[in-house]
């Protein structure tokens, strides 16, 4: 791995070093959490089964099994539950992403698997949470999202409502409050107290996520629809326009300041509504649109280059890793030949790093069975070989 700016050339050890995680295969943001627990130096175990999971891509480039080692297990074989909580009993945390009970029925819930390693925090992913009318439901991010009102404050007014990816719940509202959890229940179990339960819910999260909008509401600063205030596309100097070239430029000038500087450097300073006129927002928005329209990104992009307009230009994600800010942070970086993102945050006295690719299903058995102090594991891959 060649970088530069800041990060470690073979991989730092993190600051999650000695960290012991079991994960039980999944998809979405249960494999993203465990992912970033490794990205932080955990030495992250992937249980899984037989076949492989059920992500419709090529281990060899599923980013998000990167720092980690996997065994393969049966859990549906008589000894499969056996061989996971022999892990269990040395590690410091699981995550499991499975449907409420299932766990349980494999032998290695919450119950059984204190009753190997007291301290330990098992962590649960799922969308809908472990108890309520929609618990044992299917369902995917776009549906918890738009369950909690935050899918539907997304996109234009009079428009169906536009759709992050799978960002806003698995990633923001799932993972990062999953490993949240899961470190603060780490750190009361190494203060002296018993492991526990971290029951994250994407419903959960997401709803978190937009305290602030629900405090505006509540003011009477936030319309309960698209499109129609200060951070959602609805005001004419915190949104997206469109350029000579078909490209798109990104303005948030909310400061009165950040909004003169904007306003000088499209030349219409004196010559559109004031900002504070919000019944002609539209004419302003319409000015501001007119104007991005003479220029292509590329010409715009140099306007605001020195500017303090907080103005910046619309990327793809290919192109993203070539902007000279990103590039000279090494927010990307190519690891195995696949260009990447970074490990984040970054660390002064344990830096962080990838040190390994995507892990292959099985390929870290004879290892982790050396490592973690459990012969039987690779015995009974072995045999079953």
């Amino acid at each position: 791995m060649t970088v530069t700016g800041g990060q470690p050339e073979d991989g730092g050890n993190g600051p999650l070093a000695g960290v012991r995680v079991v994960e039980l295969a999944g998809i979405g943001p249960g494999p993203f959490a465990a992912m970033l627990l490794a990205d932080l130096g955990a030495d992250v175990v992937r249980v899984d089964r037989p076949g492989g999971g059920g992500l419709a891509i090529d281990p060899a480039f599923d980013i998000t099994n990167r720092n980690k080692r996997s065994v393969v297990v049966d859990l549906k074989a008589p000894d499969g539950a056996d061989r996971v909580l022999d892990l269990v009993e040395r590690a410091d945390v699981l995550i499991e992403g499975y449907r409420p009970g299932v766990a349980e029925r494999l032998g290695v819930g919450p119950d059984a698997c204190h009753a190997r390693n007291p301290r330990l925090v098992y962590g649960r992913m799922t969308g809908w949470g472990q108890d309520g009318p929609l618990a044992q439901r299917a369902g995917h991010d776009i549906a918890y999202i738009a369950l909690t009102g935050t899918l539907g404050m997304i996109g234009e007014p009079d428009k169906a409502p536009t759709v992050p990816a799978n960002l806003v719940g698995d990633y923001a509202g799932g993972s990062l409050y999953l490993v949240v959890g899961i470190l603060a229940a780490l750190h009361h179990a190494r203060a002296g107290g018993p492991g526990q339960v971290v029951d994250a819910a994407i419903v959960d999260g997401t709803s978190h996520l937009s305290s602030m909008i629900h405090g505006m509401l509540a003011a009477g600063g936030w319309q309960d629809r698209r499109g129609s205030n200060l951070l959602d596309g609805g005001c004419p100097f915190y949104g997206t326009y469109e350029t000579a070239d078909g490209q798109y430029m990104a303005v948030g000038a909310l400061e009165q300041q950040f909004y003169d500087e904007f306003m000088r450097l499209m030349d219409l300073d004196g010559t559109a509504p004031a900002r504070k006129d919000i019944a002609r927002w539209g004419e302003l928005h319409d000015a501001v649109a007119a104007r991005f329209k003479e220029r292509t990104r590329e010409e715009w992009t140099a306007v605001f280059e020195d500017s303090d307009a907080c103005v910046a230009p619309v990327l793809s994600l290919r192109e993203a890793p070539s902007h000279p800010h990103l590039a000279a942070r090494a927010t990307f970086v190519e690891h195995g030949g696949i260009t990447q993102p970074a490990p984040a945050p970054r660390f002064s006295r344990t830096p962080t790093g990838i040190r390994s690719g995507p892990a292959r299903p099985g390929a870290g058995t004879a290892d982790v069975a050396r490592d973690w102090g459990v012969p039987a594991l690779d015995q009974t891959t072995t045999e079953g070989s």
